[in-house]
């Protein structure tokens, strides 16, 4: 009861927007590297054995790796309950598209290998290139809608509207974003296929590895033109109140060209942030040409922690800005759970979250090594 008492309740509220961006980072940086691997998977292979060998560099990780995206919708669902009403029914027709993808990696990782068929093995193989692809295309769309502003408003009672349709939301700059996120998971993906494979399944992945980082680093630098001259940004007018109660409709908000870049203007220090988006992917492209084997996935990483927290620190205090009604914006003061909530899910994340990490530390632990291909061909206890 004490520590409750000492963390105020606007603390609480930064505390958990970082918690926020931790998980989703955490997804992308770790089961990012999967969808990439699917994604490339139909072209990176050219026979049978090669397909089973990259399907079982990710065969024994993905579901644990998956994890990070059931963490993130557990945290938006407790700790930004508005946040998850508008973009969970918003963005819904997407989500199905990007959780029916979803569904299919498990099946194909499944029946694959079941019947000796190229017809039947192709099939699951672009099962999982859609499985792969469409997910990380959607969760890019979705940032894109983001930093335009979604179109949602409230009424006198809080009840969500929401006006847009799936049409809507396939806008040229969201695409353009869309895009960013497969490139930038692609060159994980080849990043990770670098350091699990032999001989010429690795040496394509450090071409492709370098070709996606060339490609993810012009794709946001012009991404970041975009923004800086045709995508207004969403600022906040009135006066702030941290701690005050969790209601949008408290403030007003203007729209207007370049507010996403007011906080790179008021702490030039946080150019920092983008520029290791940028460094990260060169990183790649650098370490993919020489025999390093694991510092490529450690700069993709690197580069994946830069863009998504560009998106991040560019749009403090907002998390999802309304184009419909930009009062009705949800900011991080003004669409949290109670403080209490808050509270509790971070002891509980204190206790739970090391555990998580410890645990995956000692799989990736036991799982260390190539796959190699003889392991396929002599079947030695690989599953795919």
């Amino acid at each position: 009861m004490i520590l409750y008492q000492l963390i105020d309740y606007e603390i609480l509220r930064l505390i958990w927007w970082v918690l926020l961006g931790v998980l989703l980072i955490g997804f992308a940086a770790m089961d990012g590297f999967d969808l990439g691997v699917e994604t490339l998977l139909p072209f990176i292979a050219k026979t049978d054995v090669e397909r089973r060998i990259v399907i079982n560099t990710i065969g024994p990780v993905w579901e644990g790796n998956q994890v990070w995206l059931v963490l993130a919708g557990g945290a938006i669902f407790a700790a930004w309950p508005p946040l998850y009403a508008v973009s969970f029914s918003g963005f819904y027709l997407a989500m199905f598209i990007a959780l029916f993808a979803l569904i299919l990696r498990p099946v194909s990782f499944k029946y694959r290998s079941k019947k000796d068929s190229p017809v039947w093995r192709n099939a699951w193989d672009w099962s999982l290139f859609i499985g792969g692809f469409v997910p990380a295309l959607i969760f890019g769309v979705a940032v894109g809608n983001v930093l335009q502003g979604v179109p949602f408003r409230f009424n006198d009672h809080l009840q969500i509207f929401y006006e847009g349709t799936l049409l809507d939301l396939l806008n040229p700059f969201a695409l353009l974003c869309g895009l960013i996120s497969v490139t930038m998971l692609a060159m994980h993906g080849a990043s990770w296929l670098v350091l699990k494979t032999t001989d010429e399944l690795e040496k394509r992945a450090r071409k492709i590895g370098t070709l996606m980082a060339i490609v993810t680093i012009i794709l946001f630098v012009g991404a970041g033109f975009w923004v800086w001259q045709s995508i207004p940004g969403f600022r906040i007018t009135s006066e702030i109140i941290p701690d005050g109660l969790s209601n949008p409709l408290y403030k007003t908000v203007v729209v207007e060209q370049g507010a996403w870049l007011a906080n790179y203007a008021a702490y030039p220090a946080l150019w920092l942030i983008p520029a290791l988006g940028i460094l990260g992917a060169l990183g790649v492209m650098i370490t993919s040409n020489t025999r390093a084997q694991i510092l490529p996935l450690i700069m993709g990483k690197v580069s994946i922690f830069g863009i998504i927290t560009t998106v991040g620190v560019s749009m403090f205090p907002f998390i999802l800005p309304s184009s419909l009604h930009p009062d009705a914006s949800l900011t991080i003061w003004d669409s949290s759970s109670s403080h209490m909530t808050l509270f509790n899910m971070l002891v509980a994340t204190v206790i739970f979250l090391p555990l998580i990490l410890i645990y995956t530390a000692w799989v990736y632990k036991v799982l260390w090594g190539k796959v190699k291909r003889s392991d396929i061909e002599e079947g030695s206890g690989h599953a795919y």
